[in-house]
């Protein structure tokens, strides 16, 4: 059904996603290895914590690059066809989408995951498409994308919703809403720990102003927000991966 809508010339189909987050940067990084032009927008302070696997990351470093695919912040949208033309990912800061009805792209994408709609409407391109909850397909968009992990992750929903959000991560250990862990209070976050370090329960991993963020459970430390930037009351700055009960040194 999606495939009917874009044509077989897709070289020339240019592909607007909004948000450059780790799961937004999958459907990126397949759009581009299946030929499509793709230019991602973000916001100037994207807060990914699978900082590895983001193309979000470049907003901070100028690049970013995950499995072969190399993402480069640009200053305006003109700058976007050069990068393309060298088989790199143009990534431009604007979290408003502005550019979009400048460069009037063939399919937008809105993969934000910010559980709600902050702007895409049907009449930005052709064909509109959304990840996760917060849409509705066939009035929000033209299509919605489920997230949900489970037997319907991937479907195309072309009229309703995808499943809400239920606030609750995946149970990895026996564990599900204990491996994440929320800034305590609003303030700079800054990181003690490297993603992938082992780390033992109550040890501190970071502090939000002067309140420290421990860890619930002994384990590996394998997703965390970048350091040194804001954090509002309650944001998701940490996902923990319980490994059982780690030795002492």
């Amino acid at each position: 059904m999606m495939d009917q809508m874009i044509d077989q010339d897709h070289k020339k189909k240019l592909i607007i996603v909004r948000g450059a987050g780790d799961i937004s940067t999958g459907t990126i990084h397949r759009l581009l290895r299946a030929g499509y032009p793709v230019l991602a927008l973000e916001t100037d302070h994207p807060s990914a914590i699978r900082r590895r696997v983001a193309f979000s990351e470049a907003v901070y470093d100028g690049t970013a690059e995950v499995e072969g695919v190399t993402a480069v912040r640009i200053g305006d949208a003109p700058e976007a066809e050069a990068v393309l033309e060298e088989g790199r990912l143009p990534l431009l800061i604007d979290p408003a989408g502005k550019s979009i009805a400048l460069l009037k792209p063939d399919v937008v994408v809105d993969a934000i995951l910010a559980k709600k709609n902050l702007g895409t409407t049907p009449d930005m391109a052709p064909l509109t498409i959304a990840l996760g909850p917060g849409f509705e397909a066939g009035k929000d968009v033209r299509f919605v994308i489920e997230t949900m992990r489970g037997h319907d992750l991937g479907r195309i929903i072309a009229r309703g919703s995808a499943a809400a959000n239920t606030g609750v991560p995946g149970v990895i250990g026996g564990y599900g809403a204990e491996r994440v862990i929320h800034a305590p209070a609003e303030g700079i976050f800054c990181m003690r720990k490297e993603i992938g370090c082992c780390v033992q329960a109550g040890e501190v991993i970071g502090t939000v102003k002067t309140q420290d963020g421990k860890n619930g459970q002994d384990g590996e430390e394998v997703r965390i927000r970048r350091p040194r930037v804001h954090a509002g009351v309650g944001q998701r700055i940490l996902q923990h991966r319980h490994r059982g009960r780690v030795p002492p040194l």
